[in-house]
């Protein structure tokens, strides 16, 4: 696996970070523990170094799973986890959100369950509506005096508040903001237009989730596949609703023929050429095998205009800003 520079730190990740929201049993759909544990070992055993957790995944299971294998070798990953959604089914309205009480008890549970002293990446999971962002940074900057976490990121929050969070942390020499997490497909590209502009300008690591759009890019849920479609309650999933994602389905799968692939590895090679570290969430051990294989594979000039051309968003410009070229 690829290592590349993470935004303006002095980190090397490598090119896919390993997603563990399936790491556990406890929303009723995911990966049974030792079966997670087959998943992160092989995900290590390929050069991985980059896990991306959650609080809120599987109720917590997901760290406390990830505490445990992490023993022994905890110095080999760069170790990401999100608050704001609590870790119980009905959270205390307290220790949810992104307040500075809500961070502290957040992070604290969290060191426990991950069996560590602390986080290397914390993030705040989604804006709450509330919480200005001075506080949440200037909490942030509390934890990372106190030595409990290393760098800050900002997920799923629009570019304006990302820019905000920035230019403030910078004016008021706080911890900075060092990422930015965000959903990217072939099947939704609006951050084209702002987050990754916006990113790239403010020097920030960029992570990018569900580059498959749920599992509909595989092209298994026309075999009659359910999967993250009633997992998760149809959350975080991209269906093919509309003649243009008919298009780009059938565009994935006559290159994956093309190159002797599969679907998901063409479109999680395409989510590659945008300067991100798209994150993979595996449930079985076929899907990591599958997902990891998206390393070998190189879409030619001809091929990425294709898939850009038929995902276009209306009105985007047909070609390739020079931040993300055709290779």
């Amino acid at each position: 696996m690829k290592y590349v520079s993470f935004g303006k730190t002095g980190l090397q990740v490598s090119q896919f970070a390993l997603g563990t929201g399936n790491f556990g049993t406890g929303w009723g759909h995911g990966a049974e523990p030792e079966v997670a544990a087959a998943l992160f070992n092989a995900y290590a055993d390929a050069g991985g170094n980059f896990i991306d957790g959650a609080d809120a995944y599987q109720f917590g299971q997901s760290e406390e799973l990830l505490g445990s294998l992490l023993q022994g070798r905890r110095e080999d990953f760069v170790l990401a986890t999100k608050f704001t959604l609590g870790a119980v089914p009905q959270p205390n309205r307290l220790v949810t959100g992104n307040s500075r009480k809500a961070m502290v008890a957040s992070v604290e549970a969290s060191l426990r369950r991950l069996k560590t002293d602390r986080i290397d990446l914390y993030w705040a999971h989604h804006p709450d509506g509330v919480t200005p962002v001075d506080e949440i940074l200037r909490g942030f900057d509390d934890l990372a005096r106190a030595g409990k976490i290393l760098y800050a990121g900002l997920s799923n929050f629009p570019a304006w508040r990302l820019s905000r969070a920035v230019t403030w942390a910078e004016l008021t020499h706080s911890l900075p903001v060092a990422a930015a997490q965000f959903e990217h497909s072939l099947v939704h590209r609006e951050p084209e237009a702002d987050l990754f502009p916006a990113s790239q300008a403010l020097g920030l690591g960029v992570v990018t989730w569900s580059p498959l759009g749920g599992g509909m890019l595989t092209g298994k849920y026309r075999q009659g596949e359910k999967g993250r479609a009633e997992g998760f309650g149809g959350r975080v999933f991209q269906a093919e609703d509309s003649p243009q994602r008919t298009r780009v389905l059938d565009t994935v799968m006559a290159i994956a023929e093309e190159l002797g692939v599969t679907p998901g590895q063409v479109a999680i090679a395409w989510a590659s050429t945008h300067g991100s570290v798209p994150i993979i969430g595996p449930r079985a051990a076929g899907q990591l095998d599958d997902y990891l294989a998206a390393a070998r594979v190189t879409l030619s000039a001809q091929q990425l205009t294709r898939l850009d051309a038929v995902s276009a968003l209306p009105g985007a410009p047909a070609a390739r800003s020079p931040a993300h070229p055709v290779a």
